[in-house]
């Protein structure tokens, strides 16, 4: 299995509206990549650091799971411009991503 993890770094001068996230570009992510071999999607909201009292270094992780690096790519060549110009109406946050092999034992 493949994930593409974005990472939206929590930022307080940066705007993110998690409603917009959760009900609207959520969605959208399912709409356009789920013909195209989308597993599942996992949403992470930070709400805290590793030490204690510190803030999460990220306002949302999520992972998006494809079985092979072949859906994974298509998917994304297709519909990546479509996912990426949604972003400005939810946050001013600049996303990191990562494409990751999923390993599990």
């Amino acid at each position: 299995m493949f994930k593409v993890t974005v990472l939206y770094p929590k930022d307080a001068t940066d705007h993110f509206d998690l409603d917009y996230y959760l009900n609207t570009h959520t969605p959208l992510v399912h709409d356009l990549l789920g013909p195209e071999g989308l597993l599942k999607v996992e949403i992470e909201e930070g709400v805290a650091g590793g030490a204690p009292g510190t803030d999460a270094a990220y306002t949302i992780i999520c992972g998006i799971f494809f079985p092979d690096m072949e859906s994974l790519e298509n998917a994304m060549g297709k519909h990546a411009m479509d996912l990426l110009g949604d972003i400005p109406n939810f946050t001013s946050v600049v996303p990191e991503m990562q494409v990751s092999r999923v390993l599990q034992f």
